[in-house]
């Protein structure tokens, strides 16, 4: 297994991860595109893939200019394994380095997802739109946590 830093010539296996997901699915395939997740890890900051046997199976992408977890996905059949807690810690140790400024994500209702944050040691501040909860980690935080 291999954690690194994604590269656009990474997109099209991050696409397929994205829309392989249970769980926080898009309503249509096509409403994240190629040159959005190109912008997200070339421009806008930076995202980290892993990798098994030459195969993405999971991928993470902070954006420095919304301060927010813009996506954190694992092929369903590659959960459980630590490699979301992994590419979590990644983006989080690359994210604290850039800035100290709070970080915010958003996701839904009643998920894996909702429970993985908690544990991380995220906030709950409110709600991201109507169907998302949004959570916040500082870098003290992060700093301080037994998570990490």
């Amino acid at each position: 297994m291999t954690i690194r830093e994604a590269t656009i010539d990474d997109i099209k296996q991050i696409q397929i991860v994205r829309n392989s997901v249970t769980e926080n699915t898009l309503s249509n395939p096509n409403l994240v595109t190629d040159e959005d997740c190109e912008e997200f890890i070339t421009k806008r900051g930076k995202g980290w893939v892993c990798e098994i046997d030459k195969q993405i199976v999971g991928f993470a992408i902070a954006d420095l200019k919304e301060n927010n977890i813009w996506a954190l996905f694992l092929d369903p059949k590659f959960e459980k394994k630590g490699i979301g807690k992994l590419l979590h810690d990644t983006m989080l140790e690359w994210y604290f380095t850039q800035t100290k400024e709070k970080v915010w994500l958003g996701t839904a209702f009643n998920t894996r997802a909702e429970k993985f944050y908690r544990k991380a040691g995220w906030t709950e501040v409110g709600t991201h739109g109507t169907k998302e909860i949004k959570f916040e980690m500082t870098y003290d935080d992060w700093a301080t946590s037994p998570n990490r």
